[in-house]
């Protein structure tokens, strides 16, 4: 009888009966029917020593123990970004990042179905072209808003920006300034009045002549006078202002601690001696005592100016003159505690001459201001 063969796979086998299963030596050889000898053999030859065996197990532990890390990650990381599923991949971005310390940037990435690639780029980099565009015209936005005493709303604001060279839209202006309030920046917006009657009679010695005919064709033809007060700690301080209906341009104002007729001719006579007007000029005011006086009557005799008076108790019939008081109390006023009167009439020279007059655009003037409005006059009649 010749010797015989046997394959690899069954020695292996036979070895694995007297290792893992812990049959006997003589007991597996005289059941397969091969020597002791060669069953001992076939045992140094493919049975994996106990250190191997134990690392086996260690590495099936380790295994086990990845995958359970994994499953465990997959489960938490949706309860802690439920809010983040459904959004862009800037904010799965910023999610991984505040959680990397919690979970691994690989599994949060899976979870929520974005390139880990992505996330590093966006990490060395997370502001895109367009945000850093808004982030560079929102402060244009903010030193123009500071610029205009922090008075102006989104329109004034981009023509500003459109000064400085900006292309952009008004609505992107508009997005940008609301975005921005949380650093203030916001229009001043006055206060509403109920509706009421627009009666009232009209002046027995003058007519009204302007007529609420506000829109004029040139400079010192038509003036609007009116008078204000102005609440200080040391008491009222009266503002009496003369605005030019062609560029509303206050062309003359004067400031006393009394209502008298005498505020109301020095802001006439400031008017006069600043602008030295070569025509008649019309003089609209209300019919308060100050611009009924014989004092006020000889003056506009005198310097050929022609008066025009507003019907009893209706303020639209000087309108132009009403809404700069509320440019005025809702843009500085209201916003300034006065302790003395010369501290409120420095606050209104600044308003009037350093703000007003020079820089504050006007809509009506095509967003020019009243100096600027002028000038540009000016030049086109001159044909410059």
């Amino acid at each position: 009888m010749g010797k015989a063969n046997f394959t690899e796979d069954f020695k292996r086998e036979a070895v694995v009966q007297i290792t893992e299963r812990g049959y006997p030596v003589a007991a597996v050889a005289a059941r397969l029917g091969i020597s002791k000898y060669s069953l001992y053999e076939w045992k140094k030859r493919y049975a994996k020593p106990a250190s191997a065996h134990y690392d086996d197990q260690a590495a099936e532990v380790r295994r086990l123990k990845r995958e359970l890390q994994r499953v465990t990650e997959e489960r938490d990381i949706p309860k802690k970004s439920g809010r983040v599923l459904r959004q862009g991949c800037k904010v799965k971005y910023a999610f991984i990042a505040e959680h990397r310390s919690i979970f691994s940037i690989r599994a949060m990435c899976r979870c929520l179905s974005v390139q880990p690639s992505g996330f590093y780029a966006w990490l060395k980099d997370p502001l895109s072209r367009r945000a850093k565009e808004d982030r560079r015209q929102t402060e244009l936005i903010r030193t123009a808003w500071r610029d205009s005493s922090k008075v102006y709303g989104y329109r004034k604001l981009h023509d500003d920006l459109m000064d400085m060279g900006e292309n952009c839209c008004p609505n992107r202006v508009a997005r940008l300034a609301r975005l921005a309030r949380l650093a203030d920046i916001r229009a001043q917006i006055g206060y509403k009045r109920r509706p009421g009657a627009c009666g009232g009679k009209s002046s027995l010695a003058v007519d009204n002549t302007l007529d609420r005919r506000f829109d004029v064709e040139a400079p010192d033809k038509a003036w609007v006078t009116d008078i204000t007060y102005i609440r200080t700690h040391e008491g009222f301080a009266y503002l009496a202002v003369v605005l030019d209906l062609f560029s509303r341009r206050i062309v003359g104002w004067s400031m006393q601690a009394r209502q008298t007729t005498n505020v109301a001719l020095q802001a006439l006579l400031a008017a006069v001696w600043r602008r030295k007007p070569k025509g008649r000029v019309l003089v609209h005011s209300d019919q308060g005592s100050q611009f009924t006086s014989m004092e006020w009557t000889s003056f506009l005799k005198h310097h050929d100016l022609e008066p025009s008076m507003s019907r009893r108790g209706n303020c639209h019939d000087n309108a132009v003159a009403e809404s700069f008081f509320n440019l005025l109390k809702r843009e500085r006023i209201r916003r300034k505690v006065y302790r003395t009167r010369d501290e409120a009439r420095a606050d209104v020279f600044d308003y009037i001459e350093m703000f007003y007059n020079p820089t504050r655009k006007h809509a009506r003037n095509g967003m020019l201001s009243p100096a600027e409005f002028e000038r540009q006059h000016k030049m086109q009649a001159e044909g410059v």
